[in-house]
């Protein structure tokens, strides 16, 4: 773990619980402070400019600015990011299974049968 990293995820923690928030920040900001307590234990210069930055209040702020209604998930981090670190930006990756129901079911009947014990004398 990185130095600056412990003092990021207990200044981002402290201030979460302790800021004022506007009803648009206090929907997101659990979300987006485990983000930024992610991103600090990623990349030590992004945890220094959260621990050296303004506070989270500020930052949800800054957030919430001009959302309106509604906001994705992806851009209130985004703007998150770029809060503590102008110019930083945040790839998404997602991928979708078609069959994680299918793989889930056989992995649970894998289990509760348990494994199958072959005897290799049976196929001689």
């Amino acid at each position: 773990m990185n130095e600056w990293y412990e003092q990021a995820a207990k200044k981002l923690a402290a201030e979460k619980n302790t800021g004022s928030y506007d009803r648009y920040a206090s929907a997101m900001k659990k979300l987006v402070c485990e983000k930024m307590i992610f991103f600090s234990q990623q990349d030590a210069e992004f945890a220094q400019a959260v621990v050296q930055g303004g506070t989270f209040s500020d930052c949800m702020k800054a957030v919430a600015k001009n959302c309106g209604n509604v906001i994705s998930d992806e851009e209130a981090i985004r703007r998150a990011v770029r809060f503590y670190f102008p110019g930083a930006d945040v790839r998404f990756h997602m991928t979708i299974n078609l069959c994680a129901d299918v793989e889930a079911e056989a992995a649970q009947q894998a289990t509760v049968t348990g494994p199958k014990i072959l005897n290799l004398e049976d196929f001689l």
